[in-house]
């Protein structure tokens, strides 16, 4: 039995210069693995809480506080464990913490643990991560979902939706469709820098002042054309709809006015009608149940993606399943806080026929433990960004020596 010896936690800084957690796992045999946790940017208040310590440094975003949950309340409790056992070692921190968001220890603290001690564990067996997640089904690339252009409540660009997608699926690997991802994207930001100069995102996106969608899609189009993969490649919107709903009215507060839920549902059927769009992320804010449903049926061939409707819980999902809502799970693993829980809202989802979208967060670090995960839990799609950054790039990159390594079977 490989023990947990040691367990250290740590503040590290995540792609956008924001404190997260990282910890690291020693075990008797003398393997070592580390796991750092990202950060969303807009977030559902559903999802399991970070724990910040809220004072003057790092304008409060420190976590010194979940770094201290880690080396005292957590090390104390799961030091001698067989480091194979992470439903049991996942159980006693959910107990330990004892909220239902894991707002006492903090979800940034756990998950970080959970994860290293998940590394800590397919090292123990001598198998790679993605194989001891998901058994010998784990044998699938995913498809990409990349977001290029940016807009929403946190771009500098002034388009309305968050997230702008280029949906990748029927190439003969993944890495001929990541090679067209980078030269779509490459080629998207020469059109752009010519028209309006070079406006990126923090977290690799474009965000140049586009007047709308419709405008963003025919660039996005274009360069798929260009490229001459336009047969391969859809579009997705994720539209983040709780920043743009107005409580009070009911409605959505869009740059063509303010629309009604039924107004909204129209007005995807007609980017449907217009484009090639089969991907859409929280089109209605999170509790809007009933609307949901409508554009599902009203859209039955297209990708209704919950994210802050779902935010990987068990719970949110059987909701979601009850109501009709949705046909596609968006998966972060920080938003629930262990792998354990990850992996059961991931088995929900398939056994009810829901599609899995993997997906890291907007404040990542370099970790590459989704890549594995997205694999092991069989996922059909993983949503990584523009592959023009480090702390994406490590995802992809990973990805690519999964598929070099699985070709060898």
């Amino acid at each position: 039995m490989d023990k947990i010896e040691k367990i250290t936690g740590r503040e590290i800084l995540n792609a956008r210069g924001k404190p997260t957690v990282e910890v690291e796992v020693i075990t008797s045999s003398g393997i070592i693995t580390t796991a750092s946790v990202p950060s969303g940017t807009s977030k559902g208040k559903y999802e399991a809480h970070e724990l910040y310590d809220g004072e003057k440094r790092y304008h409060g975003y420190g976590v010194k506080k979940a770094v201290n949950n880690v080396n005292t309340v957590i090390r104390e409790a799961i030091l001698g464990w067989d480091v194979i056992d992470q439903r049991g070692i996942d159980r006693t921190m959910i107990a330990l913490d004892g909220t239902k968001n894991k707002s006492r220890l903090g979800g940034n603290a756990i998950l970080a643990t959970s994860v290293a001690v998940a590394k800590a564990g397919a090292q123990s067996v001598g198998l790679p991560l993605y194989r001891y997640l998901g058994g010998i089904k784990a044998k699938k690339l995913p498809n990409i979902v990349a977001t290029v252009i940016s807009g929403g409540e946190f771009s500098p660009s002034g388009l309305e939706f968050e997230d702008y997608l280029l949906i990748l699926e029927g190439f003969n690997s993944f890495a001929d469709s990541l090679e067209a991802l980078v030269e779509m994207r490459s080629l998207l930001q020469k059109k752009l820098i010519a028209k309006y100069g070079y406006f990126p995102e923090d977290g690799g996106a474009l965000a140049p002042p586009l007047s709308s969608t419709e405008e963003a899609f025919e660039y996005m189009l274009g360069v798929a054309r260009e490229v001459g993969c336009e047969k391969n490649v859809s579009l997705g919107l994720d539209v983040a709809a709780n920043e743009l709903y107005d409580p009070e009215s009911g409605c959505y507060n869009l740059s063509k006015g303010r629309m009604s839920p039924s107004e909204l549902i129209s007005y995807y059927k007609k980017l449907c009608t217009d484009y090639p769009l089969t991907f859409i992320e929280d089109p209605f804010e999170q509790d809007q149940l009933a609307s949901f449903a409508e554009l599902k049926k009203e859209l039955p061939e297209i990708q209704i993606v919950g994210d802050d409707l779902f935010v990987t819980n068990v719970e949110r999902i059987k909701l979601g399943i009850e109501n009709d809502c949705a046909n596609t799970l968006l998966f972060k693993i920080n938003q629930i806080g262990t792998i354990s829980e990850a992996i059961d809202a991931a088995i929900l989802a398939q056994n009810n026929n829901l599609i899995i979208t993997a997906s890291l967060r907007s404040g990542e670090t370099t970790d590459d433990f989704i890549a594995d995960m997205a694999v092991g839990i069989g996922a059909k799609q993983i949503k990584l960004g523009s592959p023009v950054r480090g702390e994406r790039n490590t995802k992809y990159n990973r990805l690519l020596k999964i598929e070099s390594e699985l070709a060898e079977f």
